[in-house]
């Protein structure tokens, strides 16, 4: 048995990322990598659920080196059987940022004359008052902060347990349509994956629309696949 818990979550600030770089616009997709979930959630180092590891210890607050180590922090959460689906937009709107910049040089080199060239660019953010929702599975029920941060301005996010159900996985494998994105790693394993809908976004684009075949977890009239784990490698 396992327990699948269905949350939402209400952006209090604009979320910021760039999944897409078009010229100067860089814009957000609304939707969120589990990866980047399972860090916001203080999953990855808190120590709460027994999965801290000892290369994620302070990683929230400080990295010697700008390289992610998703397997290590990841794979702490295989071990404690705690799963976390990507994020889907329940509604949102969208907002239109420009911003400015200027070169500013405060070491001039003897020579040719280096001008202060200013330039710009626009973020196109997913606006407050927007709603997502996810799907965290686990062995055992599980408490998450209510106020959590994410995107790269660390934007000020509200969480909300719609509900929590124990859940026995089907017994045999059916075919059946996933409402919710999912990372393709963490399904081809256990799955059969027959058709989806590509979103392009670092470091593993998701999935959508899936249909797909293998054992189902039905939550609230939403088919998940079971034995989901993360995963770093496609399955040979």
């Amino acid at each position: 048995m396992v327990f699948v818990h269905r949350y939402c979550f209400e952006l209090h600030d604009s979320l910021y990322f760039a999944t897409r770089e078009i010229g100067r616009l860089y814009e957000t997709e609304p939707i969120l990598h589990n990866y980047a979930l399972c860090y916001a959630l203080g999953l990855v180092d808190s120590d709460r659920h027994g999965t801290r590891v000892p290369e994620a210890q302070g990683y929230r607050y400080f990295s010697a080196e700008q390289v992610p180590h998703y397997a290590v922090h990841l794979e702490a959460l295989n071990r404690a059987g705690i799963y976390v689906t990507p994020a889907r937009t329940l509604q949102h709107t969208t907002v239109l940022n420009t911003w400015k910049y200027g070169d500013n040089r405060y070491r001039v080199e003897m020579g040719k004359t280096q001008k202060n060239i200013p330039s710009f660019g626009r973020a196109k953010e997913v606006a407050p008052g927007s709603t997502f929702e996810f799907f965290l599975i686990a062995s055992k029920p599980l408490d998450l902060p209510r106020w959590i941060r994410l995107g790269k301005w660390l934007s000020k996010a509200e969480l909300t347990l719609v509900n929590v159900r124990p859940l026995e996985p089907a017994r045999s494998e059916t075919e059946f349509v996933c409402a919710a994105p999912l990372n393709p790693l963490d399904v081809m394993f256990s799955h059969s994956v027959l058709s989806y809908d590509t979103v392009n976004m670092p470091p593993v684009s998701l999935i959508r629309n899936v249909r797909l075949r293998g054992i189902a977890l039905d939550c609230d009239g939403i088919k998940l696949p079971g034995r989901m784990q993360f995963r770093f490698s496609a399955p040979a």
